[in-house]
């Protein structure tokens, strides 16, 4: 790889959080309990659904491929980022980071996507309630949950090949707690006017473009919503995206924050913006569609009653 893409550099350093030096143990504590957090939950929330026939809905179809994607992200993240708060040289091989940022673009975009379609979902079953079975079947939400995942893997397939034309010649210092593409970018001894663009355009089409499906549907939603005459039955029809939209605007707006500008904006303080997107957003989903949707409460209920017995 060294020769094909004329680069020097042969590892590159994570600074991660070291200008919290002495508070590396306590992060690695932290960290670890979010991993282990993260992990447990969403299991929980697959095991949960699987085994509940009652959630075997579309909704909770694509709510388990959250999960997956949610274990995959903190998964590609955490560990190495563990490594470094205990290692003194908090290095990483070149091939290294650009296999964490690859499969990082993967899990972010197709969680992106994931979340657009989850809204067209809860559209469907609240604007479209008596077409909802015929539009939402079990081969359209498949076909829905491939298509994120395969776009997912083209996008990063495009821009880590773009990355790959690149030269790295140093500095190799990573202003970052892992291999995400825009601090990376900034180390690169070559032109990255190219890089940028595709980014840019990219991110726009992916971020703003699912924002925008995503908000076109909570429109017609909450214009659905309003015309119900019984108080219960508002409160009910919101139930069912209430804990949808909570995940989208704390998912969306860091991604925003973060993709959609040219990496040389790139921040310190921006660490702290990935934090959400890459560790908190895993641990809360779970916590978000367990405790505000009655749903899954009556189910785990139910799977703790059998379990007892």
């Amino acid at each position: 790889m060294e020769g094909n893409n004329q680069t020097s550099v042969t590892e590159f350093i994570l600074l991660g959080f070291s200008g919290f030096s002495q508070a590396q143990f306590p992060l690695f504590v932290a960290f670890v309990s979010a991993y282990a957090g993260a992990l447990v939950g969403n299991f929980c929330i697959i095991t949960l659904i699987r085994v509940c026939h009652t959630l075997h809905t579309p909704m909770y179809f694509f709510l388990v491929n959250l999960s997956i994607l949610d274990i995959c992200t903190i998964t590609a993240i955490i560990p190495q980022m563990l490594l470094n708060l205990m290692d003194e040289k908090k290095t990483i091989s070149f091939q290294c980071c650009l296999t964490q940022a690859y499969f990082f673009v993967i899990f972010l975009a197709t969680e992106l996507l994931l979340l657009a379609v989850m809204a067209f979902d809860r559209y469907v079953a609240i604007c479209q309630p008596l077409r909802y079975t015929i539009i939402m079947s079990q081969k359209v939400c498949s076909y829905l949950v491939i298509g994120t995942w395969v776009l997912g893997i083209l996008l990063a397939n495009v821009h880590v090949l773009s990355v790959l034309r690149l030269s790295f010649c140093g500095p190799s210092t990573i202003n970052h707690f892992f291999c995400e593409l825009p601090p990376l970018l900034q180390l690169s001894c070559t032109d990255t006017t190219f890089n940028q663009y595709l980014m840019l355009v990219t991110d726009l089409f992916l971020g703003f473009g699912c924002f925008l499906m995503t908000l076109v549907s909570y429109i017609y939603i909450v214009s659905s919503i309003l015309k119900i005459q019984s108080v219960q039955g508002k409160k009910k029809a919101f139930s069912t995206c209430s804990s949808h939209l909570m995940v989208v605007t704390l998912f969306y707006s860091s991604v925003i924050y973060t993709y959609v500008r040219p990496p040389s904006m790139y921040l310190d303080t921006d660490k702290i913006v990935a934090v959400l997107y890459t560790v908190i957003t895993p641990i809360l989903n779970p916590l978000i569609y367990s405790l505000r949707n009655k749903e899954v409460k009556e189910a785990f209920k139910k799977f703790v009653r059998l379990d007892r017995n």
